[in-house]
């Protein structure tokens, strides 16, 4: 949505969210950054992109703490 390539450390959040805002997911240990949008991505939920789609699927649906960091 933001025309950025997807990768590893990108994530999809409500619009209420801008692009660029940070996240960081202590899931991971790692800062992701919002720069797509999905449709059945509203209010408290994210989408993280996993490079294997097998991977994407063991993972699946998680409830996860995440904190937003700001742009």
């Amino acid at each position: 949505a933001s025309g950025k390539k997807v990768r590893w450390g990108i994530i999809a959040a409500d619009k209420s969210i801008p692009f660029g805002t940070k996240v960081y997911i202590p899931y991971f240990k790692q800062t992701f950054v919002v720069e797509d949008r999905g449709g059945a991505i509203k209010g408290n939920r994210i989408d993280i992109w996993m490079e294997k789609k097998e991977d994407a699927i063991k993972f699946g649906k998680r409830k996860l703490v995440i904190y937003i960091l700001g742009e």
